[in-house]
């Protein structure tokens, strides 16, 4: 599961990397959590688009919006065929913009969380999801990680982590056109160990309501 990552990268940055003409200008987040606007990278009609979309998946069919609180990640193993991910694995595809994210170790008896990220500090994308849900009016567009195996840093955290998309198939990701689920699920792979690195930070980050850069320090 990926419950809690940031994104402290610059507007500028982010275009330059996702290859997106405009991005807003966002407050660095030190604790991105489910149900809050995401921003996500997806194809539209003119090429790249910056969105925000609301992190839990809402599927087009679902009578109630609040079943995307428990749909904040697919899993890589079964998001073809599972009812509320397969039609948007498909075709509605999205790279979720970070710079890191968070995971917890049951260290005696309790959880210390780490700080996991690239050794370069780099933005990256994780693959995601995304539906338009619009049964009451007004469109709610959301999107949802999806998670696989660890890779050999997560792994002694914890027995799952996001997929991220290799920047050289971020267009693979994002065509519509390709809809193979098993040409896409070759992408759902554990990102290279030795591009990563990870380590202990301050229980903080445990409370959604404290965004502050304590979250990512070394824990003392």
């Amino acid at each position: 599961m990926c419950g809690r990552y940031t994104l402290r990268t610059t507007a500028r940055e982010i275009a330059e990397t996702f290859d997106v003409p405009e991005v807003p200008e966002l407050p660095a987040r030190f604790n991105i959590a489910p149900t809050q606007d995401v921003p996500v990278v997806r194809l539209g009609d003119g090429g790249r688009e910056f969105h925000l979309l609301h992190w839990g998946l809402i599927p087009s069919w679902a009578d109630d919006p609040d079943i995307g609180s428990r749909m904040i990640n697919a899993r890589a193993e079964t998001v073809a065929e599972k009812p509320a991910f397969r039609r948007a694995f498909r075709s509605r595809r999205c790279l979720v913009v970070s710079d890191g994210f968070f995971e917890w170790r049951r260290e005696g008896g309790r959880k210390q969380p780490y700080f996991i990220r690239m050794k370069d500090d780099r933005p990256f994308a994780f693959a995601g999801l995304w539906e338009r849900w619009d049964k009451l009016g007004e469109p709610i567009e959301s999107c949802t990680l999806i998670t696989g195996e660890p890779n050999e840093v997560v792994a002694l955290i914890h027995d799952r982590m996001p997929v991220i998309v290799p920047e050289s198939a971020y267009e693979h990701w994002l065509d519509p056109d390709v809809q193979d689920p098993k040409r896409l699920q070759g992408l759902l792979v554990p990102c290279p160990s030795e591009e990563m690195e990870a380590y202990p930070v301050s229980t903080l980050v445990n409370s959604p309501s404290n965004d502050v850069e304590r979250c990512v320090e070394p824990a003392s």
